[in-house]
């Protein structure tokens, strides 16, 4: 248990998690990781990728697994800092979003 609790708060795996999609995505060095949890209902990851495009931000890395009731997207970007809040910020504005996080 601790172990999974340790995964997740390092790189965002929810890999062996129970009643949430399971993640897992490699690092890309020297990218930002932002995680999102949100509604699993339709349009969701497309306004995702919307906020990357309108803050000009390539992605690096991103996955998505989604359960009947959520969607959680583990999402790699170059971005400095100033720029990942903002990508946070806007994220977190989605309708249907749960929970934004800056992982690292």
């Amino acid at each position: 248990m601790a172990a999974k609790l340790v995964r997740y708060s390092d790189n965002g795996s929810t890999l062996s998690a129970v009643n949430f999609p399971e993640v897992t995505l490699p690092g890309h060095d020297g990218s930002r990781r932002i995680l999102h949890i949100h509604r699993n209902v339709p349009g969701v990851l497309s306004a995702i990728n919307d906020v990357f495009r309108a803050h000009n931000i390539n992605i690096d890395g991103q996955y998505l697994r989604t359960d009947p009731k959520l969607g959680y997207v583990v999402i790699d970007v170059t971005a400095d800092e100033e720029q990942t809040s903002a990508l946070r910020e806007a994220l977190a504005a989605i309708n249907g979003t749960l929970r934004t996080r800056v992982l690292y």
